[in-house]
């Protein structure tokens, strides 16, 4: 007998699915089966998005109460269909064409590898972090103009890995830096070793390696004993970050590096920047990908 699973799907304007997907971010205990991710319908109408949520069993009022509470009190109607289990993973992988940012390729599985850049081979249907997003591609071309700057790192972190990607994609413009991969969520741990192993990047606490570490912030006995950092990428929140702004200050060495992600230019932003003034970072450089920033700021030598 053929597995069956559900799907929900409800329509609404860019700004309202991208605003629920960030408050599904900041939730700790969200049901693992649950699973969501949203995209614009079509290319000619790029205001015009869906929320879509993957369910191994027919959805109840539970789930749909959640998802209904991602968007406040304007929640649209979901509609319900059932489809094979396995669909969901092939759906995700439909339409995921490679992302080119910066010196890097970024494929899923059924693509061939960009002969001009650095290729990496990421499935779609796994943690945040494939490129697809705005802020993971940001980040990527962001460490290539660190590169073309002539930016050293030895020491990396890169914190919030999901897939590993961004770690992966340092370690490979610094061959021989120890990069150092966390994130809060215990799942990422075997996709990190998963995507490690298809783009045969080397895992281990040795020089031209990556090792991963799941920890909540920076007080974690690996973070700690392998800092402090000359780069450190943290693709996360914009709430987290303004939060951990002076631990990674802490973590940084005077005149290193850090690329922050996950705020929106607008509305976010200027907050972050004011509280890593306020930590003794100066800004470098920015990139805007739609509606999310990725900011490049350096740690001063001395205080102000």
């Amino acid at each position: 007998m053929t597995e069956i699973s559900w799907k929900l799907t409800a329509h609404a304007p860019k700004k309202v699915v991208q605003a629920a997907l960030l408050a599904h971010d900041e939730i700790e205990d969200w049901e693992p089966e649950l699973v969501i991710a949203g995209r614009e319908l079509s290319e000619d109408r790029p205001e015009e998005w869906v929320l879509e949520a993957w369910y191994p069993r027919e959805p109840g009022a539970a789930q749909t109460d959640a998802l209904s509470g991602l968007f406040g009190k304007s929640a649209p109607t979901f509609e319900c269909a059932e489809l094979p289990s396995a669909d969901w993973v092939e759906l995700s992988q439909q339409g995921a064409q490679p992302i080119r940012a910066g010196p890097f390729c970024v494929r899923t599985p059924g693509f061939e590898p960009d002969p001009q850049a650095i290729n990496f081979l990421i499935p779609a249907a796994q943690a945040f972090g494939t490129g697809q997003h705005q802020t993971t591609a940001g980040c990527l071309e962001m460490l290539g103009r660190l590169k073309r700057t002539g930016a050293l790192a030895r020491d990396i972190a890169d914190i919030g890995t999901g897939t590993g990607l961004l770690g992966f994609a340092a370690l490979s413009l610094w061959p021989r830096a120890r990069v150092t991969a966390s994130d809060i969520d215990p799942v990422c741990a075997p996709v990190v070793e998963e995507n490690a192993a298809l783009n045969r990047v080397a895992l281990g606490p040795q020089p031209g390696a990556l090792v991963m570490t799941i920890a909540d912030g920076m007080a974690d006995p690996l973070l700690e004993m392998r800092g402090p950092y000359d780069l450190l990428i943290a693709n996360i929140l914009a709430g987290p970050l303004i939060e951990m702004a002076r631990d990674f200050a802490a973590a940084v060495h005077p005149g290193g590096n850090i690329v922050l992600s996950g705020l929106l230019a607008e509305q976010q932003e200027a907050d972050v920047r004011r509280a890593y003034r306020r930590a003794g970072f100066r800004f470098v450089s920015r990139i805007q990908n739609d509606d999310w920033s990725v900011l490049w700021l350096r740690r001063r030598r001395r205080g102000r």
